[in-house]
């Protein structure tokens, strides 16, 4: 083994860390956010307003910048700077810049004129006299070009990925959440409509967003000088592979969207209450399994590129032994924690001790899923780097049609017996289709014979579920009933939170030493 292959994992795990770093800031400044939303705004129909306002850009942009472009532009780049001198790779970002730019304004521009129409078709429920419609279409005005600034900072942080720079586009979502904090906590109390404070910021923040990444883009000397280039070879070769990943890197988007619109039939606050739940659920997955995809796709492309099969495959399994050790403690303990968690971060203002207990039941509806969501985050990009998108997107068409199949079901199923929380059958089949789809990729990496597992994997399975037996020992032990943690102070609410998580992670981590756990075990081996 080469030296080089011995300090492949090291430096893996060494951007990862950073990414995580800088993205456990982001998430941080995100739940006070949420915290905030829920304060100022709780499950209400101004906070539908703008979620729904706030969802259709964001989710074109997992289209488009997260999800697809990721999928098109990082293997393309990864093969420029592989076989190709830097003026090539220069004259591609500039292709792609001025093409990928042109056509998002185009995109955007549609997006604010059907506004309504937008509106419409995500929410349907929408439609009436109670003012959310209109609400919704005015907002989506100002939040959809926001898609086209986050694309293009997304473009960017894609090329500084490329050059190893992962700290800069890890922080950039941190200026969002601060300018979102802002605008509710002091513009909102201002205007006639406070609700249109929201959807200002969204646009204010896509531009600090975009203009921030700038500087350093020019400091690695790749600095785009945008021009119209569509029959670029690179351009060409990036939009056939994002075509396909449009759908494919997004299933999980999709299904958030449809269970937006039953959601949205449901009654005032749905929507709320699942947004709130979903932010607690996208922590543990945004701290660590976003940040190991946004850290592997870049390794797995020039793997592949180089023809490194064996190492292709070693830096798939030590993702998965991560991701594995992190998700399954972390979906445990949020279906545990689920009440405490919820009531001591939203609690309070015009969230309700009711909003509470509807939040926590979709909170450990989604808890269920985040397996399946991590493993989608560290598997999709292996197919992605072999510059294979239609194979994700044949799996998450089925993934797709089971969600709908399983939340029209439940949803119909929860109302008719006249159960409150109907919402949450939303949010399991959500879960259902994630655990689906993780599976499905995983078994055709396998049949494909690109995943191939180094040995340790049932010894690993067997310590940690120990550990999270003794885990969940603990989280009992500590257990508070639900009408204490209402009641409760908030500075009690906080002490015994922090001690159940940080007692509960402490047992995890002890009860795997014991069990003879070591980190050497995590080194990437390459046969």
């Amino acid at each position: 083994m080469t030296t080089k292959k011995r300090t492949s994992g090291l430096k893996l795990a060494i951007k990862t860390s950073v990414v995580s770093g800088m993205t456990l800031i982001s998430r941080i400044l995100g739940l006070l956010r949420d915290i905030v939303f829920a304060r100022y705004f709780g499950a209400s129909l101004v906070m539908d307003a703008f979620l729904v306002a706030n969802r259709i850009p964001n989710m074109l942009r997992r289209f488009f910048a997260e999800g697809a472009f990721s999928a098109g532009f990082v293997p393309v780049m990864a093969r420029y700077r592989e076989k190709h001198n830097h003026e090539e790779a220069r004259e591609f970002v500039d292709a792609v810049a001025g093409t990928f730019g042109i056509l998002l304004f185009l995109v955007t521009l549609a997006g604010v004129i059907a506004a309504p129409l937008l509106v419409a078709i995500v929410a349907p429920g929408f439609i009436g006299d109670n003012g959310r419609f209109e609400l919704s279409a005015l907002m989506l005005r100002f939040t959809f070009p926001y898609l086209f600034f986050v694309s293009l900072t997304a473009f960017a942080g894609g090329v500084l990925n490329t050059y190893g720079r992962f700290g800069v586009p890890a922080f950039t979502p941190v200026i969002l959440n601060i300018v979102l904090i802002a605008a509710a906590v002091w513009l909102s109390p201002m205007l006639e409509e406070p609700g249109m404070a929201l959807a200002y910021a969204v646009f204010v923040a896509g531009l600090l967003q975009l203009l921030f990444q700038l500087p350093f883009l020019a400091q690695i000397h790749a600095l785009p000088r945008p021009k119209w280039a569509i029959g670029h070879e690179g351009v060409r070769r990036a939009m056939k592979l994002m075509l396909p990943a449009i759908f494919g890197s997004s299933v999980a988007q999709v299904n958030v969207l449809l269970g937006g619109i039953i959601a949205s039939l449901l009654g005032v606050g749905k929507i709320s209450l699942l947004y709130y739940s979903d932010r607690l659920m996208e922590f543990p997955l945004g701290l660590f399994g976003i940040a190991l995809a946004t850290v592997t796709l870049p390794y797995l492309s020039r793997q592949h590129a180089s023809e490194s099969h064996e190492e292709f495959s070693a830096t798939l399994d030590w993702s998965m032994r991560l991701v594995t050790l992190i998700a399954v403690p972390a979906a445990i303990g949020l279906i545990v924690l689920a009440d405490p968690l919820v009531a001591t971060i939203f609690y309070g203002g015009v969230f309700t001790a009711d909003d509470v207990s509807m939040t926590a039941l979709a909170l450990q509806a989604f808890a269920t899923g985040l397996i399946g969501f991590s493993f989608v985050k560290i598997l999709a990009p292996a197919y992605f780097a072999r510059e294979d998108t239609r194979t994700p997107v044949k799996i998450g068409l089925i993934a797709l049609a089971v969600n709908f199949g399983l939340s029209v079901t439940l949803a119909w199923y929860l109302t008719s017996i006249g159960f409150k929380g109907s919402h949450a059958g939303l949010a399991l089949a959500i879960s259902v289709a994630a655990l689906l789809n993780a599976w499905l990729l995983y078994r055709g990496l396998r049949k494909a014979g690109v995943v191939r597992h180094a040995s340790g994997w049932l010894a690993l399975l067997l310590r940690i579920a120990v550990a999270n037996t003794a885990m969940c020992i603990v989280l009992f032990q500590l257990h508070r009933s639900v009408d204490w943690w209402i009641t409760a102070s908030s500075g009690a609410r906080v002490y015994w939170l922090g001690v159940s998580v940080v007692g509960g992670a402490a047992v995890y981590f002890v009860a795997l030493l014991l069990c003879g756990m070591r980190l050497s075990q995590f080194r990437m081996r390459v046969r």
